[in-house]
């Protein structure tokens, strides 16, 4: 079995934090091996040691005290329990990675970032880069991806800044850990400097070919959102304040945002890289055209995909179709008990 400890590098940021870009990146240097969000760590870290879990097909509640016992009665405890955890984790990594050629493994699943101190006690010597965003950019983002610009449905489904900017800033607090930061604002206007910062982290040599990352093979298949990358050959700056026409021409939208805003701690916000006070600046500068008055891509498969999930999942628990899907449900859950 590998030994990986020293081999892994972790990408962490949000979700629609440009990670897939900065995934594809790295994943185009000749050392690097990465594929699309193996979630590998997320449901290890729930198995009641550390984090548990709300429901499962068995007794969580007596397997958090039970797992925890056997823990404190082995011979080194806790790192007993690493060292299982991480005999799994790389023999998974390590067997992905297998005939590659290649000599780091390269993870970036965002929800990474809501359970970081567990990963940071099983790869305390892993490699992480942190990427982060204009916070309202990220919200803006992830709103019109997966809930048609509904703002209020996109907060009361998941209140993701409240989420991942504290999450994220105590991690960057962190002086025992190897972290590079760097803002999605940067990596895309200079993509040369950063990177060449970001492979002597690493420790591997530039690769000036990895800034197009267009022009390289990628494992595509699987979780993450790659629609916006594939769009470009390499890194470009027209998404950075895409938010700001939106919330000009939408004041409700705007009104909930400024209060996502005001709940989060400005010393979070400073840890990110950008100044509370001075994130809805964007709204009084620049292009502040409708996002509906720009011109129009035509749609790929997995636009067509996500349109056509937004609109079955839309309001699904209040209409016919929730019903339908329902029933369906528990007709199957009868015939494979």
């Amino acid at each position: 079995m590998p030994d990986l400890s020293e081999k892994m590098i972790f990408v962490i940021g949000s979700p629609r934090s440009g990670s897939t870009l900065l995934q594809r990146m790295l994943d185009s240097h000749s050392q690097i091996f990465g594929c699309p969000e193996p979630h590998i760590l997320t449901p290890l870290a729930h198995l009641g040691y550390y984090e548990t879990v709300e429901k499962a097909p068995y007794d969580h509640l007596r397997a958090v005290d039970a797992i925890r016992g056997f823990v404190d009665k082995l011979p080194r405890g806790e790192e007993d329990y690493l060292d299982a955890c991480r005999a799994y984790t790389d023999t998974l990594y390590g067997r992905r990675m297998q005939g590659s050629g290649q000599d780091f493994f390269l993870d970036k699943t965002p929800a990474y970032a809501l359970v970081l101190p567990f990963i940071a006690r099983l790869y305390p010597r892993a490699k992480y880069v942190v990427l982060t965003r204009h916070p309202i950019a990220i919200f803006a983002s992830y709103a019109k991806s997966f809930f048609e610009n509904d703002y209020q449905a996109a907060h009361d489904f998941n209140p993701l800044l409240e989420r991942y900017v504290p999450a994220i800033a105590r991690f960057l607090r962190r002086e025992d850990r190897p972290i590079y930061h760097v803002r999605y604002e940067d990596l895309v206007r200079d993509p040369e400097n950063e990177l060449r910062r970001i492979f002597e982290f690493i420790g591997v040599p530039f690769e000036a070919g990895a800034i197009e990352y267009g022009r390289h093979e990628h494992d595509s298949e699987g979780l993450g959102d790659p629609t916006g990358v594939e769009k470009h050959t390499r890194p470009v700056t027209t998404s950075i304040a895409k938010w700001a026409g939106e919330l000009a021409a939408d004041p409700q939208k705007e009104a909930l945002v400024r209060e996502m805003i005001a709940r989060l701690d400005p010393d979070d916000v400073a840890t990110w890289g950008y100044d509370k006070a001075a994130l809805f600046e964007p709204l009084e500068q620049g292009d502040l055209a409708p996002q509906a008055q720009r011109r129009r891509r035509k749609p790929d498969k997995h636009t067509l995909e996500r349109w056509l999930l937004l609109k079955l999942r839309k309001n699904i628990h209040h209409n016919w179709f929730g019903r339908i899907v329902k029933r369906v449900r528990f007709v199957c859950d009868v015939l494979l008990r």
